[in-house]
């Protein structure tokens, strides 16, 4: 099966960046790739232009600024500055640029609100095509205001605590971004012991022939309920399997079941 509706983003955290990877991903119509100007040891765009440059044309790529070699920073002169950068390290305007995890220096709303104006003054000048917000813990910014992101992304997946999932869908609910795409369905890896002690297959409709794999990632997009999922992998056998799981649909009932439950053990 090929995807070509950018509802699943290949996500370039922990990722070598190999060329065979997004040779295979391009194959399997993936359309968009989301990296950031801190992974890699800072390297990626420019590793990303030199071992994919000429595939890049048939991706969408998004891409992070707030972190620098120092620390974490949202002063929106050095912002401003990380996208003219990443502009000139990928060899193309940036599709799409988050500000990066910004709770760990939104000491105030107007700070926060100040960096959202760079990033949305960079799309304006076509350093890049549009702007959105990428929160770890949106906990923290739920009661702020910015200007009104293409895109937010938030964690998703059912290794997400009530508590951030709540304020996700509260800050989403708040500032109204034109989409909502939700990132790490796996909570970091299918390899830890949580997925082997309950099958996700009960979240999806119909009993489908899926994985567990294929199961946890496919019930991510409504937990909350996402236009697009950023994951990560270097085996392209991994990646074909979540582009098959885009098959399988979500059961509701189950969902909402489940978050009762979350809700039920957080008063415990």
């Amino acid at each position: 099966m090929r995807t070509t509706d950018g509802s699943l983003v290949l996500g370039l955290h922990r990722s070598g960046h190999a060329r065979d990877l997004l040779e295979s991903a391009a194959d399997l119509g993936i359309t968009r790739l989301d990296t950031a100007s801190n992974y890699l040891s800072h390297r990626s765009h420019e590793v990303l232009k030199t071992t994919a440059g000429d595939l890049l044309p048939r991706f969408s790529v998004s891409t992070k600024v707030g972190f620098f070699p120092e620390g974490h920073s949202l002063d929106p002169v050095r912002l401003h500055v990380a996208v003219e950068q990443a502009f000139k390290e990928l060899g193309r305007e940036p599709d799409l640029v988050f500000i990066h995890n910004p709770e760990h220096s939104a000491a105030s709303a107007e700070t926060l609100a100040d960096a959202c104006s760079a990033l949305a003054d960079a799309a304006r000048v076509g350093l890049c095509r549009s702007w959105g917000v990428s929160t770890w813990d949106p906990r923290s910014l739920t009661d702020f205001d910015v200007p009104r992101p293409d895109v937010l992304m938030v964690r998703a997946g059912l290794l997400v605590g009530i508590d951030v999932l709540e304020a996700a869908e509260a800050l989403a609910a708040r500032w109204r971004p034109s989409q909502l795409w939700g990132m790490s369905p796996f909570g970091g890896s299918t390899a830890q012991n949580v997925w082997q002690r309950f099958d996700p297959r009960v979240f999806l409709r119909g009993s489908p022939p899926a994985s567990g794999s294929q199961a946890a990632f496919r019930s991510s997009y409504a937990l909350p309920r996402v236009a697009a999922v950023a994951v990560g992998t270097d085996n392209v056998d991994h990646l074909r399997e979540l582009t098959e799981a885009l098959a399988y649909e979500v059961d509701d009932n189950v969902v909402w079941e489940y978050r009762q439950l979350l809700k039920a053990r957080q008063f415990t």
